[in-house]
């Protein structure tokens, strides 16, 4: 699947955005010119649309993943199999889009053909201009995710920084947010590790969101996340100020290359904490891996097999040693490790405020909510949406 997204032909979306001729921003409805009726041009953007997403391509590679998956010993390699999967499903992501907007702009066109016939018709365009326009938005964002890991799931990871007990809470809040936004996408979410906090919350936890381009959407969520409220662990009710740094990289799967000399990576053992009763204490299951070179340190103790923490530990390494190659191709890697190594006051990417008032604000697009609860109870996409189009203005990849 990477190689095939890689190899995807997705412009420049500030390209791709020429190609949209929306209502709001045009003078005239996409089937006028010059205020006349004018079918053939709304034909000829979509004939765009399927140039920049290679539809034909990716039809023909759905129809040969198909008659893989009916072969009767397609499900012997169960990983291979659900890579392939996983491969089909990302390929739906863009297809099915476009094949429903390539029906609903024939729609479009021979509704307005009627119109011009039988006036009665034209009281339905207004409303089918709607959902054309709906139609391209959705497709406009997906555009934007053109990157070669970001049909990819996503590895995301969230830690405790300033901010005391708040703190751990603050990054539990956030590890249940996530949750919440991968099962209204209905993704699937698996827990790689957990470090509770004995007083409240976490310190740490790892989960893999699986789901197409799940770190597309994910990955400009890296950074500094601060939150503001009253402390509920305070007996006087003081303001308090938390912070939790997320960190996400693609999960990359065993059959794509990433080199790592073993001998760069210090592999340490040690006892694992937290909820698991006296067996995960007694024994030194968990694992820690120090990739030297670049000082990537990623851990893994949710479970009592020293064996399977270490192999969800080198998947964890994999991942972010891809997002590091990938943004070394960018050539943006020294600034935005710059950017992300600083923790604390000043260098948030977003703000939540529960006090003096309800607001949610990112720092790098302005995109905000006000509602506070929403946004805790998964109601982010807004604010990647934003973040997607924010890249593409500032000259991102």
């Amino acid at each position: 699947m990477q190689n095939l997204l890689c190899a995807s032909k997705l412009g420049p979306a500030s390209q791709v955005a020429d190609l949209f001729p929306f209502p709001s921003r045009a003078g005239n409805p996409p089937w006028t010119e010059n205020g006349t009726t004018e079918p053939k041009q709304s034909k000829r953007v979509f004939i765009n649309y399927r140039t920049v997403f290679d539809y034909a391509a990716k039809q023909e590679r759905l129809k040969a993943i198909d008659l893989r998956m009916a072969e009767p010993n397609f499900w012997d390699n169960q990983e291979a199999a659900q890579e392939v999967v996983m491969d089909r499903k990302a390929l739906l992501g863009i297809v099915d889009p476009v094949r429903e907007a390539l029906a609903a702009t024939d729609d479009l066109v021979a509704m307005v053909d009627m119109a011009e016939e039988d006036s009665s018709f034209a009281a339905e365009v207004p409303g089918e201009v709607k959902r054309v326009e709906s139609l391209l938005e959705s497709l406009e964002l997906k555009s934007l995710l053109g990157g070669c890991h970001d049909g990819l799931g996503a590895i995301l990871s969230i830690n405790a920084r300033d901010g005391g007990t708040d703190a751990n809470d603050w990054a539990e809040m956030l590890l249940r947010m996530y949750i919440a936004w991968a099962q209204e996408q209905e993704f699937k979410v698996e827990l790689l590790d957990r470090n509770d906090n004995d007083e409240a919350g976490i310190n740490s936890a790892t989960i893999a969101i699986r789901g197409p381009f799940a770190y597309g959407y994910l990955k400009g969520e890296t950074g500094m996340h601060r939150l503001v409220r009253i402390s509920p662990f305070n007996a006087e009710g003081k303001r308090q100020t938390s912070f939790a740094a997320i960190d996400v990289s693609p999960e990359i799967s065993d059959s794509f290359d990433v080199e790592i000399d073993e001998s760069d990576v210090r592999v340490d053992t040690f006892r694992a904490s937290g909820a698991g009763g006296q067996h995960v204490n007694k024994t030194d299951s968990a694992i820690r891996l120090t990739h030297v070179p670049t000082g990537i340190v990623v851990q893994c103790q949710n479970e009592r097999s020293q064996h399977k923490n270490r192999a969800a530990a080198w998947k964890m390494l994999r991942a972010r040693l891809a997002r590091v190659e990938e943004e070394r191709r960018d050539a943006e890697q020294a600034e935005k490790y710059q950017s992300r190594a600083k923790v604390g006051f000043g260098s948030q990417i977003r703000n939540y405020f529960q006090h003096p008032d309800q607001r949610i604000k990112d720092a790098r697009t302005n995109y905000a909510q006000t509602n506070f609860q929403d946004v805790m109870d998964g109601n982010i996409q807004g604010f990647l949406d934003a973040y997607l189009r924010w890249r593409v203005k500032s000259g991102g990849n």
